[in-house]
């Protein structure tokens, strides 16, 4: 153990002090940044009113009312009692289309409303003219007022103001499962909420890229040491197992602290106050994060890692070159990138057949289970399921790897057959 324990802190302290540790780590944690404040960005280059608005500059949009008094004036006082701050509509019965093309160019407005007759229809067509590009988060509340104003100026004095509300309310449709496993907590697939969509998104991500990048990292730094006849020389002071689990264990904790580096980045950026403000435009909470997701989603991390870890270890004790590895290891990825896709394709059905029985195959169930649980519909004896099943196979496959490592690392030459490598491993009992 003692020697386990030399190699897990040389293999840590030997991967952290390295180039490309050091520049991967960065280089993801400033795209990380960008990404969550892309809608920012967004808002600092569309600069001004004209942009997306806001409660200290809003958009100043004229009403043309020539023909159309009624129209304008309902629309004016129906946006003056909504209160919304993102544009401001200014109605001036004096002013013709020529007054307000002026008032554009010399940006006292930035665009006006043209109301334009329809044949045949009651209600004419809106027309909005402006010099640059308006927002669409300015554009998406100006139609939802025509869309009032239009229902009104079409059933006139017929509806009640209530029968009116109840008409321009959206309709919602909610499912309920009838499975009683579920204990009805989980409802259809789908409603799963924007916060935990968001975070069982990036720890779906953070699972496949972390697994590949150490697992890399481990049979690159085995074939690395085995083409340089280092293996010889080690081989003779500590066991293979040793050898094998102590790279695993260390390369594992290098993977940790990234994602615990990876987490504060992600953790400091969503605390800014316009992140906290551009959450709450989209009805999104902190607060409302599953601790659950967090929870099961390390634990299955970690299960997950030790799967993938010990087949990339053992498929680097079997390659002499460095140059082969990435043939050699190309079964495992498109294993993790099934894996990836499965997830992040069935993300928004997370009831569907494919998923479920994803949960339940080792190599599938770290990223498959974890969007179940985001989705709360992932009974709790599903979930142990999937851990029991995924530990038994990493004892397994710890197993086949610690007598193929103990073969592989002083086979040289060209790469053994299953054959000549079944034959060796018979002569080593673990």
């Amino acid at each position: 153990m003692n020697k386990m324990g030399t190699i897990i802190g040389f293999t840590f302290k030997n991967k952290v002090k390295t180039k490309s540790f050091m520049v991967t780590t960065i280089v993801l944690a400033l795209l990380i940044t960008i990404g969550l404040n892309i809608p920012y960005f967004i808002t600092l280059f569309n600069g001004g009113p004209i942009g997306g608005g806001s409660s200290t500059n809003p958009v100043n949009i004229g009403l043309l009312s020539t023909g159309q008094t009624e129209v304008a004036e309902k629309l004016e006082t129906y946006s003056s009692v909504q209160g919304n701050q993102t544009y401001r509509f200014v109605n001036d019965a004096n002013k013709d289309e020529a007054a307000l093309k002026a008032d554009v160019e010399s940006e006292v407005l930035d665009g006006y409303l043209k109301f334009e007759p329809v044949a045949g229809q009651d209600f004419p067509q809106p027309v909005l003219y402006s010099s640059d590009d308006i927002s669409p988060q300015v554009i998406a509340p100006i139609e939802a007022a025509l869309q009032i104003v239009k229902l009104d100026v079409v059933v006139k004095d017929t509806l009640t103001a209530e029968q009116k509300q109840l008409i321009s309310t959206p309709v919602k449709l909610t499912e309920q499962s009838l499975d009683s496993s579920q204990s009805g907590a989980a409802e259809s697939e789908g409603t799963m909420s924007g916060i935990n969509y968001i975070v069982v998104y990036l720890l779906i991500i953070l699972l496949f890229t972390s697994t590949m990048m150490t697992g890399n990292m481990i049979a690159s730094e085995i074939t690395a040491e085995k083409s340089s006849r280092i293996m010889e020389i080690l081989i003779t002071s500590v066991s293979p197992l040793s050898q094998m689990f102590g790279k695993i264990i260390g390369i594992f904790m290098v993977g940790l602290l990234q994602i615990g580096i990876f987490g504060a980045v992600v953790a400091g950026n969503m605390l800014l106050p316009h992140n906290r403000d551009v959450l709450s435009d989209f009805n999104m909470n902190l607060s409302d994060v599953n601790i659950a997701v967090i929870v099961y989603g390390l634990i299955f991390y970690i299960l997950g890692y030790f799967l993938y870890a010990v087949m990339f270890a053992a498929i680097g004790s079997m390659v002499s070159r460095t140059e082969e590895l990435g043939q050699a290891v190309l079964p495992i990825t498109m294993l993790s990138l099934v894996s990836f896709y499965i997830a992040i394709f069935s993300i928004a059905t997370p009831n569907i057949l494919l998923l479920k029985v994803a949960s339940f195959i080792p190599f599938t169930s770290p990223t498959a289970i974890l969007v179940r649980i985001g989705a709360g519909v992932a009974p709790t004896w599903q979930i142990w399921t999937s851990l029991a099943i995924l530990v038994v196979s990493i004892m397994i496959f710890g197993w086949l790897a610690a007598k193929i490592y103990r073969t592989g690392v002083l086979m040289y030459g060209k790469r053994p057959t299953f054959k000549e490598l079944f034959k060796a491993m018979k002569a080593y009992k673990i």
